[in-house]
């Protein structure tokens, strides 16, 4: 029998009652005072490696938790539900910097980084420059072979995660004069002279999550490095990307669900003409809309993750679902802030959070347009 897709296995289930749990006890009492001051606390971090969050795919001979990629899309949506910020941090660190490694690693690389990422070390993907967002290929950042090493000289921007990670994963070419076949993908401890994190940029929202330059000055980075081959960075930032992008999904069909659960909440309180707002049928129709529109939110995301874990085919259904999932966060968001009224439109209320965490929904991960590009080529069967 074909069970559907909302429907979970005994140990999906047991897994996203933990994330919820651990959500609603651990980081709800600091989301405000988090986004408020910019900045992510170290002990939550800490809880997060004691949970076996920042590992769950990792298998358990590198220390890591053995789970499914729909686990770990699960987690970024409970946790998301509460703080787009902390599913950021786990979403960067499971689907892109633990997946990276998993599937370009050597034997060696595994060993002695994954046991890291499990249990200590966050990580940061660090692709994009001022001059290479969209077009990711026209990055600058130099890497000059030198004997067994290569030295990296270059700056990266909107770097997620770089200010608490200890290990990078950095995009730099080996040759400009061959384009994207030039690309190489770098494994770069944060302790490696010539390696400096810089300035931490000031968000609209997710304000919680680092994001920070990186300055390459001379970096010294050993051949053994390399994650991948020598000109094969490109697939290696493509294809974890693709995989990225259902993470992007699941964080804004958490933070929509957060959205509308609070907005639920307060028009079943606020009462108007003697009776809640939510008697009203403006306000019933229009929840009733937005609560559609998670669903189908959440059914696209569960299934690109779902072809994932099976090794079928996943780019379209995940360009769909972080296209369509971004749309989806910040409409419900912005109709959240309307159901509150005045109040919404005040930091007292979580409504107004909800908001400016969804706007980077539609720009990190490959933004919106970048998205219907793909979705384009692939309906049109071209290149």
């Amino acid at each position: 029998m074909v069970l559907p897709l909302t429907t979970l296995t005994d140990e999906e289930r047991l897994f996203q009652a933990a994330a919820r749990e651990f959500a609603e006890k651990e980081i709800r009492p600091h989301v405000s005072a988090m986004d408020r001051e910019g900045i992510f606390r170290r002990d939550l971090i800490g809880k997060f490696f004691e949970q076996g969050f920042m590992g769950i795919e990792i298998p358990e001979a590198y220390g890591g938790s053995g789970g499914s990629f729909f686990m770990a899309i699960t987690a970024v949506e409970e946790f998301s539900r509460v703080d787009a910020s902390a599913g950021v941090v786990i979403d960067v660190q499971n689907t892109l910097v633990a997946n990276a490694l998993l599937r370009w690693g050597n034997e060696a690389q595994k060993r002695t980084f994954l046991p890291r990422l499990a249990r200590d070390t966050v990580g940061a993907y660090a692709l994009s420059e001022a001059g290479s967002g969209s077009d990711a290929f026209a990055l600058q950042t130099q890497a000059r072979e030198d004997g067994n090493d290569y030295v990296l000289n270059g700056r990266k921007l909107w770097i997620t995660n770089a200010q608490e990670a200890g290990l990078f994963i950095i995009f730099a070419t080996v040759d400009r004069g061959l384009g994207y076949k030039g690309i190489t993908a770098f494994l770069v401890d944060r302790a490696t002279p010539g390696f400096t994190v810089g300035k931490k940029e000031d968000k609209l929202g997710i304000r919680a999550s680092s994001t920070c330059e990186l300055i390459l000055d001379g970096c010294r980075v050993p051949r053994d490095n390399i994650l991948g081959e020598i000109g094969k960075g490109y697939k290696v930032a493509i294809e974890t990307l693709n995989e990225g992008r259902i993470g992007i999904a699941a964080q804004m069909t958490g933070l929509a669900t957060g959205a509308l659960e609070q907005a639920l909440r307060y028009a079943k309180e606020r009462k108007q003409f003697g009776k809640p707002i939510a008697e009203f049928q403006a306000i019933q129709f229009q929840l009733a809309r937005l609560a559609t529109d998670v669903e189908a939110a959440r059914l696209m995301t569960y299934n690109a993750a779902r072809l994932k874990d099976a090794g079928k085919p996943f780019l379209k259904e995940a360009a769909m679902a972080k296209y369509f999932c971004s749309q989806v966060a910040e409409r419900v968001a912005s109709e959240c802030v309307e159901v509150f009224g005045g109040y919404g439109f005040t930091k007292d209320y979580p409504a107004e959070k909800y908001l400016r965490d969804a706007k980077i929904g539609k720009i990190y991960e490959g933004t919106s347009f970048m998205q219907l590009q793909t979705i384009a080529k692939l309906l049109l069967g071209s290149s």
